[in-house]
């Protein structure tokens, strides 16, 4: 461990008990919370103030606010110079990117912090704070107990435990549109998540509009089910698909970047990639001569894109090129899961590339293929160099030819697998399968939907989940963060999504955020009962067997 860390760790060891007796319903638990005596209360017209910062970014986050507030308590917050102010956000350049200091007295409010993400995360917090939800939900509030808008007197200092605090969305097997996501959007920013994975390919739809291969969503965004077979479920013969246009793509990463989370697009190849193959089979199948559609299936398909084609490599340049100027974040998911090698086998021209290559291994033709693709984004400007992102099968294969700068999601043996990939020195993201994919029942209860599991992924092992367990310090570094996963395969309509992501969402949240000493699930579950009041307001289902 580092010294901070040591440090962070045994003040932690010492605050448990005073911590739990003063916790207050915020949602992940700051690093450091103190109760005082009084309340702040907002007037008709509480005087606010912001420092000056390079684009006024400062001071939009706190009219944002300064407009959600008004919308739902009738009061107004108007500017005036920092020493009239009674609520003053202070520019503090020594903290961390993601840090604050939120400082509440019956006299003032004072928050600092030193990026315009540590200000909108305060302010996240203090919306936790107040006698109602109804600001964090943006909605007009009723009811006798928001007559006085308070905050109870506290001093938090705070900061994040890991920088990657993320959420990923797959629309691959089912469609939800751009509403739903920015209403995912505004819950993942309430609970201080930043990173949004939006898995946009698979073999059975492909979502996001790529202009030089129109057939991509003409003809790969549709399929004749809207139900997955699997088993004694059959294909239901309904027409059934979507997609999202680049302008709707570019308006949900403006929307999510006002609350602070930067949207990763995966585009699944070479393998979850038969809906491009059915698209244009002329030269991404490995057998053009045969039929290919839409897959109407769970499960893995076997038709993968022929890597030794060169206009499917090509194909691929041309589908970064266009997500580089649509998604402007810095990184990059290309899949790499489950791909299956039989038709590589059985393709003369992948026999012979793999030849070429000097290996015996149809999995490094995969490497190859992403290597190729790594040294075109290269080649492109440095704001247009994207860093790559693969599931950790990927370590399965010859790695070395990618080099170092490349980041490992793990999932499966994912505690295993996220170690292997630091010990190569690689980035890491940890994204336990069990129990952080959270498209499973997290009840064994009969009220549960239809989904993958046996209830076993309750909210309470999510919660337990303690990332980076046993990592020696010299290793930590390479471990950005952890992420929830929802795939979609038996999740049809965006309510049982909604279902099944809370409150579970909310613990991995607290997981990225929180220090690791300061984590209890009974003290998490007190929390939580606040939370189905910002959930009934925000109009998204939830679990409730938790709440109460």
């Amino acid at each position: 461990m580092t010294l901070k860390q040591l440090l962070v760790a045994a003040w932690a060891v010492c605050a448990l008990p005073s911590q739990a007796q003063n916790t207050l319903p915020v949602i992940p638990l700051p690093a450091q919370m103190e109760r005082a005596e009084g309340v702040f209360q907002f007037e008709a017209k509480t005087k606010v103030a912001a420092d000056d910062y390079p684009g006024d970014s400062i001071a939009m986050v706190l009219d944002r606010f300064a407009q959600k507030f008004q919308t739902t308590t009738g009061l107004k917050l108007t500017r005036t110079k920092a020493k009239k102010a009674a609520l003053y956000l202070k520019l503090n350049p020594t903290m961390g990117y993601e840090a604050y200091r939120l400082n509440v007295t019956p006299q003032k409010v004072v928050v600092e912090a030193a990026r315009p993400a540590g200000f909108f995360y305060a302010l996240q917090t203090l919306q936790q704070l107040l006698p109602s939800r109804s600001v964090m939900a943006g909605v007009k509030a009723g009811g006798c107990c928001t007559a006085k808008w308070t905050l109870p007197a506290v001093t938090i200092s705070d900061e994040p435990r890991f920088g990657w605090r993320g959420f990923m969305l797959d629309e691959g097997r089912h469609f939800y549109g751009k509403e739903e996501i920015k209403k995912l959007l505004d819950v993942m920013a309430a609970y201080k998540l930043n990173r949004f994975h939006w898995h946009l390919t698979e073999d059975q739809g492909w979502r996001i509009e790529i202009k030089k291969y129109p057939r991509l969503t003409e003809v790969g965004a549709w399929r004749n089910s809207k139900v997955l077979g699997w088993g004694e479920v059959k294909p239901d013969g309904q027409r059934y698909g979507g997609f999202y246009t680049q302008d709707d793509a570019r308006e949900i990463v403006q929307y999510a970047r006002e609350r602070f989370i930067e949207i990763v697009p995966e585009v699944d190849i070479p393998g979850h990639s038969q809906a491009a193959v059915a698209s244009y089979p002329e030269f991404l199948a490995c057998d053009p001569q045969n039929a290919h559609e839409v897959w109407l299936w769970q499960g893995v398909s076997a038709d993968v894109i022929n890597v030794s084609n060169p206009k499917a490599v090509q194909f691929a340049k041309d589908v970064v090129d266009e997500l580089t100027e649509v998604f402007p974040f810095g990184y990059l998911h290309l899949g790499g899961d489950e791909c299956p090698t039989q038709k590589w086998e059985q393709n003369a021209d992948c026999q012979q590339q793999l030849k070429a290559i000097g290996s015996t291994n149809y999995r490094d033709l995969q490497i190859n293929f992403y290597r190729q693709l790594q040294q075109h984004i290269a080649a492109k400007p440095a704001e247009k160099q994207r860093h790559l992102i693969f599931w950790n099968e990927v370590l399965h294969g010859n790695t070395a030819p990618l080099g170092k700068d490349i980041t490992i999601m793990a999932w499966v043996g994912a505690d295993g697998a996220a170690r292997d990939a630091a010990e190569r020195g690689l980035y890491t993201i940890l994204s336990p399968q069990i129990p952080y994919y959270i498209n499973r029942r997290q009840s064994p209860l009969p009220t549960e939907p239809r989904s993958q599991g046996n209830g076993t992924e309750t909210v309470e092992a999510v919660y337990n989940y303690v990332p980076m367990n046993g990592i020696p310090a010299e290793l930590q570094p390479r471990y950005m963060g952890v992420q929830a996963n929802f795939w979609t395969e038996w999740v049809e309509d965006a309510s049982t999504v909604q279902y099944l992501m809370f409150p579970r969402l909310a613990a991995v949240a607290e997981a990225g955020w929180t220090p690791q000493g300061l984590r209890s699930y009974n003290d998490f579950l007190q929390r939580l009962q606040s939370e189905s009041e910002y959930y009934r307001l925000r109009e998204v289902n939830y679990g409730k067997h938790v709440i109460k």
